[in-house]
């Protein structure tokens, strides 16, 4: 039956589109008071409800919710700056990192706008893991009412580019979200990307929001505050190198090296658990290698975001020339049409493989050519800092920074290879020199709040680095809680970094109990996740007594063996099945007591 033959007046258009924006709770109150009002019930309900329901239905504000994922900090400081600018246009925004994000929240949101670094094989950063397996689980939410955009981080000289940008944004859309535009991808130089992608995402918002301008006070800010300083990434510290000291034997296979900054007069300031960058410049003999394969002198002018500077200065300098990309090859393929090196491309597997296991340089070596000097730079990406876990409390060394750095050597065709920055502070970088550094804050490895809690630490090689710093600080406040390392190097008597301080630290009562894997001492290999499970009994009691566990060292093997270890523990302590012994991780992951630094 039509209206006109009910015999009731249509409804006007303003109603119609108020009701469509009640949600369930207020469409069901909307129900009962129009049944209760063809009753003939009191008119005075009328007024409340259109004063508050419909007008509240009418103009509440878009809140967004701006979460990131961050392992250096790049994409928390994108998020940071989204959130400026959200605020700026009267959006009510608020920037939660991931550590600090309750996972099972995301079921409650509407609008999230999501920065994801990548880090390892693909995998999201320490922060985000939980939220990415609660996405996978077999409790992942409906997510039907979210709406959403993803910025992903990444290097492309990996294989899995931008990987877990896209895990989220793949997750986010089959649990039922919609997009609010194509996830963005960015690389090493990802601040144009980034931008657009800002100024995109803000235009959409503003769009949506039904009070563009909210005045100031109604804004919610960001729940985090972060600290500012003189010296930042792009204005780096000029700072004296103390000490540069090998703690690894000559004979040892592994070349570590203690280093000491002075940070005197910078007001940079640091925590156990944070990361000191390091800008760098590259070996000038690899610089005239390339310009001997590439027929070039290196007086040549080229021009970098504007900037006019002659070759040599911007491949020392400016551009990165120790990590090889397939973007870089195919790049170069189609510079000298060389019919050995296009074959080579047109395989994707050869092309991985060679990209994986051939330096740029003798990428050069291989296929001479001469190009220009414009051609080279447009191949070659920026240069960026690396980071560095510090291996001191500032409670123990004062204005010093220390670190730890294992020197990457190696050979390629018979000629002596090495790492960027790791060879750059270990052989051309004289004591009372100056390198530019700058302070990361890792918020998501941190001690304990309270001294008596008992910590695990667990590391390979130069992971032992924030370890050094924790119990220096654990020293330095008295603190009460036990302290457990289980560490694993090569050999006893080669490999032993800062071995007398650990036994100082156990004498002075601030190491409790202490577990050693030496790989190559014995016929049979023994890794620290063998040292896991061989202390089974006494680790499930540690985390009965609160303990709280970090990892450090390499992502892709070790931390992942370490996760693999704890969860056999953990299930068999404590008569889990798997899924239950990944939830007990996943608790103390929420409660900041399962903390990782992995690279």
């Amino acid at each position: 039956m039509s209206i006109e033959q009910s015999g009731t007046l249509p409804l006007s258009v303003d109603v119609v589109q108020a009701v469509e924006k009640l949600d369930k709770l207020q469409l069901a109150w909307l129900s009962g008071y129009t049944w209760a009002k063809a009753q003939g019930a009191s008119g005075q309900i009328s007024a409340t409800f259109s004063e508050n329901t419909l007008t509240t239905a009418a103009v509440e504000p878009v809140k967004v919710t701006v979460l990131s994922a961050s392992q250096t900090g790049n994409a928390k400081g994108v998020a940071a700056k989204l959130t400026a600018r959200l605020q700026a246009e009267g959006v009510q925004a608020t920037h939660h990192s991931l550590g600090d994000y309750k996972a099972k929240q995301i079921a409650d949101e509407q609008f999230v706008l999501l920065v994801s670094s990548t880090q390892g094989e693909g995998e999201a950063p320490e922060e985000g893991v939980v939220l990415l397996k609660l996405l996978n689980g077999k409790k992942a939410p409906k997510l039907d009412r979210l709406q959403f955009a993803v910025l992903g981080l990444g290097d492309s000289s990996y294989p899995n580019f931008c990987q877990a940008g896209k895990d989220f944004d793949q997750r986010f859309e089959v649990l039922g979200g919609s997009r609010l535009l194509p996830r963005a991808d960015a690389d090493l130089d990802f601040k144009a990307v980034a931008d657009q992608w800002i100024e995109e995402v803000v235009a959409i918002v503003k769009q949506k929001n039904s009070q563009p301008q909210a005045s100031a006070s109604s804004v919610s800010t960001s729940t985090e505050t972060v600290a500012t300083s003189v010296y930042h990434k792009d204005n780096p510290f000029p700072a004296p190198l103390l000490t540069n000291q090998r703690i690894t034997d000559l004979t040892a296979e592994k070349d570590v090296r203690h280093l000491e900054f002075d940070l005197s007069g910078s007001g940079l300031r640091y925590q156990a658990g944070d990361v000191l960058g390091v800008w760098f410049e590259n070996d000038p003999a690899l610089v005239e290698e390339i310009f001997a394969a590439l027929s070039l002198n290196g007086d040549e002018e080229v021009s970098l975001n504007g900037e006019l500077l002659n070759l040599r200065s911007a491949l020392q300098s400016r551009l990165e020339l120790t990590q090889n990309t397939q973007a870089l090859v195919k790049g170069y393929a189609a510079l000298i049409n060389n019919a050995e090196l296009n074959q080579l491309v047109a395989d994707p597997q050869q092309l991985q493989n060679f990209t994986e296991n051939t330096p740029l340089v003798d990428l050069f070596n291989r296929f001479p050519s001469a190009i220009s000097a414009t051609d080279l730079v447009a191949l070659l990406r920026p240069l960026t800092p690396r980071l560095y876990s510090i291996s001191s409390s500032p409670a123990e060394v004062g204005e010093e920074v220390h670190l730890s750095v294992g020197v990457v050597r190696y050979e390629h065709n018979g000629k002596a290879r090495a790492g960027g920055a790791s060879s750059y502070l270990a052989d051309r970088v004289g004591e009372d020199e100056t390198v530019r550094v700058f302070i990361e804050h890792n918020n998501n490895f941190r001690l304990p709040s309270d001294p008596q809690k008992p910590i695990i630490m667990i590391g390979s090689g130069t992971g032992i680095a924030p370890f050094r710093a924790f119990v220096q600080q654990r020293a330095a406040d008295e603190a009460e809680g036990k302290n457990w390392l289980i560490f694993g190097n090569q050999h006893f008597t080669k490999d032993f970094l800062y071995q007398t301080e650990w036994q100082q630290f156990q004498k002075d009562g601030y190491l409790h109990k202490y577990s050693f894997a030496w790989s190559r001492d014995q016929a049979e290999k023994i890794y620290v996740q063998d040292k896991i499970r061989e202390e089974a009994e006494a680790i499930w009691q540690w985390l009965q007594d609160g303990a709280y566990i970090y990892v450090c060292g390499d992502a892709s093997r070790m931390a992942k063996d370490v996760d693999k270890a704890l969860l056999d523990v953990i299930e068999q302590q404590g008569g889990f099945s798997r899924e239950e012994a990944e939830e007990y991780v996943d608790h103390l992951r929420e409660e900041k007591r399962y903390q990782r630094d992995v690279y």
